[in-house]
């Protein structure tokens, strides 16, 4: 572990990513609950006052993007190779 850094910000981002790779709504619900999840772990470990009030807002934000649909992903930039 490494001393003087939060573990939970790179735990929250890894989180983020994995929301923005998903391939159904329910991944990527789950991927930005856990996101927020972590945002608000991190905030509460936070020693570092403005810090804290951006993690709590990133927490609050991720909540709010689970409750919306999932952006639909062209098909070209799904991975899906084109009929060329």
């Amino acid at each position: 572990m490494s001393f003087g850094r939060n573990p939970h910000v790179a735990k929250a981002e890894a989180a983020e990513a994995k929301a923005l790779a998903a391939r159904d709504d329910s991944a990527y619900e789950q991927a930005w609950r856990e996101a927020g999840r972590l945002w608000e772990r991190a905030s509460e470990r936070e020693p570092d006052a403005k810090r804290r009030v951006q993690y709590a807002a990133k927490a609050d934000s991720a909540r709010a993007t689970a409750d919306l649909p999932r952006p639909e992903v062209p098909a070209d930039d799904a991975g899906v190779p084109s009929a060329d």
